[in-house]
């Protein structure tokens, strides 16, 4: 139950659902956000307003809230039309300047953009680039400046990644859900 930026809000007003079960609606929201919807990564930037619901004297049980729990927050996140992002790191690359085409080049195969040159004996570099893209690069970077060239990063913000790569993630974790459930 450690998803950032999940809070739960329990408004619930009389005893539709007693409170003995609350707990449970509780968990399963947060086992739904810390599984994730669209590629089994956590969903983060969520508020879940319990208001009000119904028990049933035979069928209410915690597993039953907690499913139902699990089974609303899906439906919410197919009708909000959810995205994945990912992490989007601020690189600085300082190489000499008979280097820098290599540099840039390097940073735009990695779907990197520039934003900013300056310097002119060593060429400073400021970019961002996604995290995903960044491994291997000083390995990169050293073979295109003969060991000349550094870079630093840290982390700027989280962005949607492009369409298709979002498509090829959905696809890979159904089908990997699709095979746990066929060995279980």
């Amino acid at each position: 139950m450690g998803t950032p930026g999940f809070e739960f809000d329990n408004q619930l007003m009389g005893n539709n659902i007693p409170p003995e079960f609350v707990n449970a609606i509780e968990k399963g929201f947060h086992q739904a956000a810390d599984e994730g919807y669209l590629s089994g990564n956590p969903v983060m930037g969520v508020r879940v307003v319990l208001k009000d619901g119904a028990a049933h004297s035979v069928d209410s049980s915690e597993i039953a809230f907690r499913a139902a729990a699990i089974g609303g927050f899906k439906a919410a996140m197919a009708k909000a039309k959810a995205i994945i992002l990912e992490p989007l790191m601020s690189v600085e690359v300082s190489v000499p300047a008979e280097y820098q085409g290599s540099a840039v080049a390097q940073l735009s195969q990695r779907k990197g953009t520039v934003n900013q040159m300056e310097g002119t004996e060593y060429t400073t570099i400021d970019a961002d680039v996604p995290l995903q893209n960044m491994f291997g690069y000083s390995s990169d970077l050293r073979s295109a400046t003969q060991g000349k060239g550094e870079y630093t990063m840290e982390y700027k913000a989280h962005v949607p990644v492009p369409r298709d790569k979002q498509e090829e993630l959905i696809k890979r974790y159904q089908e990997d859900q699709a095979k746990k459930r066929k060995e279980a």
